[in-house]
């Protein structure tokens, strides 16, 4: 393909122009967009719209990035049901509230499965409703209730205060997008789904079982070669909270759609051979958009002490990266300051080079430098408070270049 002078020029400035967008959300209500620019080296960070549809209390984003769509769940903590919300996204980032519908209690973690360019939905996890939901994707940020399922323990688990009832804590699509996994906190599982091709119905499959009393949090899933198929080598790597571990398994697909079995290959906990501080809790999980690392957020470890240039003392969590190794072992890398306390949830933008972190207590979002030649996390750019206990933060880069779809 060739392109003319003046359309070679138009793209290059068209990328020049492009920034990308942060959205934050946080328990005060409050979907926050952030927009980032560098230039030389230099970041320039503007908030620039905050909408609050989402509200009461927003604890998950679902960015839908080629439709130009943003999905947004109501935890609901002091109501009696929770919410899913729907959002067009403006090439500034600024949202556009479409639709709210009223869910079971607590969904914390959603994601959108199905046919690509097909019939799609949103599947939800709910830890205080002890539930997975799923609703129909429509054009536009529409969307309909397909389905509850609900769940119930036998009897409390080792943790009698944390694992007193089912606690779905997130919904992931596995590599070749066939099933959705979800870890049960006080289940130790990790629940197995498939669904219905035409109608989009989850049905339940064989779970992973862990360690009793391992409260498993989030996980991730990793390809060593980057490619993903049935017969292809696959791992999956599950934080669980309350034991403060990262585990290890290697995934085979079951025949004829019949689900996955899982080896463990891996145990440690989340500082790997690092004495771990009591009371550590780990949070977020994934690999690298370079495919070599895995990082683990703690919350309540209390591994750094940072001074302030105004005297004062900042306490930080910590960020440990680990290297994935082809035989699915992991590693230690490096441990680094989250930025403050409790960080929640953090994500990575596409090429790598920065870590957005939700501080939950701190109220604040950290924007981290990272070399993604070394897997380093380094010193921050920015710290941007916000008006609530921070959720979720996701990184939106497909900005004003246009979206693919509608």
């Amino acid at each position: 393909m060739f392109f003319s002078k003046s359309t070679t020029t138009l793209i290059l400035n068209l990328a020049l122009a492009t920034a990308t967008n942060l959205f934050i959300a946080d328990y005060s209500g409050s979907i926050t967009t952030l927009s980032l620019t560098e230039s030389q080296g230099n970041y320039t960070v503007t908030t620039t719209s905050t909408n609050h549809a989402c509200a009461p209390n927003p604890s998950w984003l679902t960015l839908d990035a080629d439709r130009g769509l943003l999905f947004c769940l109501n935890e609901g903590l002091e109501t009696r049901n929770g919410s899913l919300s729907s959002f067009t996204v403006g090439a500034d980032g600024e949202l556009t509230h479409v639709k709210n519908a009223t869910t079971i209690n607590g969904p914390v973690s959603g994601v959108i499965y199905g046919n690509a360019a097909g019939k799609r939905a949103i599947a939800l996890a709910h830890y205080a409703g002890s539930a997975v939901s799923s609703w129909v994707l429509g054009e536009g940020g529409e969307f309909t209730h397909l389905q509850d399922i609900t769940f119930s323990l036998p009897r409390p688990g080792p943790d009698p205060v944390r694992q007193d009832a089912p606690h779905e804590h997130e919904a992931i699509v596995d590599p070749t997008g066939r099933y959705i996994l979800v870890p049960d906190l006080a289940a130790d599982l990790v629940r197995v789904f498939c669904w219905d091709q035409e109608t989009l119905k989850l049905e339940a499959l064989d779970p992973l079982e862990v360690a009793p009393g391992s409260g498993p949090r989030h996980a991730a899933f990793w390809n060593p070669y980057s490619v993903a198929c049935e017969g292809c080598t696959t791992y999956l790597y599950v934080v669980a909270e309350l034991a403060s571990t990262v585990m290890g398994y290697a995934v085979t697909y079951k025949p004829n759609g019949g689900g996955l079995s899982f080896k463990e290959v891996y145990n440690s906990s989340t500082y790997g051979l690092l004495n771990l501080p009591p009371g550590t809790a780990p949070a977020e999980v994934h690999v690298s958009p370079d495919n070599k690392y895995l990082t683990i957020s703690n919350r309540m470890d209390k591994a750094f002490t940072l001074p302030q240039p105004d005297g004062s003392i900042l306490h930080s969590d910590s960020l440990v990266t680990f290297v994935l190794q082809d035989d699915g072992s992991l590693v230690w890398h490096q441990i680094w300051p989250a930025g403050g306390s409790i960080p929640r949830h953090y994500s990575m933008n596409a090429p790598g080079t920065l870590v957005g972190v939700g501080l939950q207590y701190d109220q604040t979002v950290a924007i981290l430098q990272r070399d993604p030649s070394s897997g380093l996390i380094g010193e921050p750019i920015a710290r941007v408070k916000v008006g609530g206990n921070v959720t979720c933060v996701v990184f939106d880069e497909q900005k004003a270049l246009g979206r693919l779809g509608g």
